[in-house]
């Protein structure tokens, strides 16, 4: 990369600085940072050329073009962070970039004490919930740390374990030794039809994963991904866009449908309910902090309602538990969790 580009001399200067998840350039003097939960305006300047540079530098880093006909890029930087630049055809000014910050900082739940407002109970609750292979699917609205807390419950996973992850850009980061990383566009800016999340889904049923891991689900492949939960591939995990556990539900619902089956309501739901059996919710809270909003357990049916129970909400800045035991209490007894975990909370 050039080190005389004045875009690239930025974020270097920035990746030295503590608690920057993003990074937003709107024009070259209109350049935000998201620190700690708090959009500040830098009071720095970068010139047209020097923005133009960078984008193309971008594009040749990811391997995409970068022109009239591709005016989009949704990619990454060399320290793994996610970045999104919309060319200035379809803006007023320069290019606007987006850059969500890989933290680098956070490595484990335990070496990240209260990340996402969890206490010690939570964090305990939260491993066990990925040791003992629950299906989990973190749900929460844009920025809100999904892909951040995705890492962080990778970090629980046993090495003996052989997983298999799907994201349309890379941004997962975790070290376990038999794992399959997929792409959905490719490596490569030559491929005329690059294949689909649901395409790389259906042939990780081939793989032999013990945990298959889908970066965010967007579309039809939510209904390969629930065939795949329901069939042996216990401990899966992904994320969803959605504001509350209940809307999680529904627009899974959604893209369930997208399969194109002609499948009712009942039926769709009664997969839901026995494929998904935990859903972490993400919020901020009022001074913008990243926390862990609810701690949903899937409970069955009841007539053609999938029932929902909290086991734990963040209330008044304090993570705790509602009282209520989670029905596979004595599967996650089976690896940890102590019978009294849920007394006194």
């Amino acid at each position: 990369m050039d080190a005389s580009n004045s875009v690239w001399r930025l974020l270097n200067d920035l990746s030295t600085k503590k608690g920057i998840s993003e990074v937003i350039i709107n024009n070259i003097d209109n350049i935000y940072i998201e620190r700690d939960g708090e959009l500040i305006r830098l009071n720095v300047k970068t010139t047209a050329d020097d923005i133009m540079g960078f984008c193309k530098d971008v594009a040749k880093f990811n391997k995409v073009n970068f022109n009239l006909n591709n005016p989009i890029i949704d990619g990454v930087l060399p320290d793994g962070s996610r970045i999104n630049i919309i060319s200035q055809t379809y803006t007023t000014s320069a290019p606007a970039i987006t850059i969500r910050k890989y933290l680098k900082s956070i490595r484990t739940f335990d070496e990240s004490p209260g990340i996402f407002g969890l206490n010690e109970k939570w964090k305990v609750f939260i491993q066990t919930l990925v040791q003992s292979k629950q299906n989990i699917i973190i749900s929460g609205g844009t920025g809100n740390g999904k892909t951040t807390f995705m890492n962080l419950m990778l970090q629980e996973v046993s090495p003996a374990e052989r997983i298999v992850t799907i994201e349309d850009t890379k941004e997962l980061q975790f070290n376990l030794p038999n794992t399959v990383r997929l792409v959905s566009k490719g490596t490569s800016s030559n491929i005329e039809q690059p294949l689909t999340i649901r395409d790389l889904l259906k042939n990780t049923l081939r793989m032999r994963p013990d945990r298959i891991i889908i970066g965010e689900v967007r579309g039809a492949e939510a209904f390969d991904l629930l065939q795949a939960m329901n069939t042996g591939h216990d401990g899966s995990m992904c994320t969803i866009h959605a504001n509350t556990p209940a809307e999680c539900l529904s627009r899974l619902e959604n893209l369930f449908l997208f399969a194109g089956f002609d499948i009712p309501m009942l039926a769709v739901r009664q997969q839901l309910s026995t494929a998904v059996d935990f859903i972490v919710q993400l919020d901020r809270d009022r001074d913008g902090k990243r926390i862990v909003r609810k701690i949903s357990e899937v409970s069955n049916m009841e007539g053609d309602r999938i029932l929902l129970q909290d086991v734990g909400v963040h209330e008044d800045g304090e993570a705790i538990f509602t009282g209520l035991v989670p029905k596979r209490m004595k599967q996650l007894m089976e690896y940890g969790l102590s019978s009294d975990f849920f007394l006194d909370t």
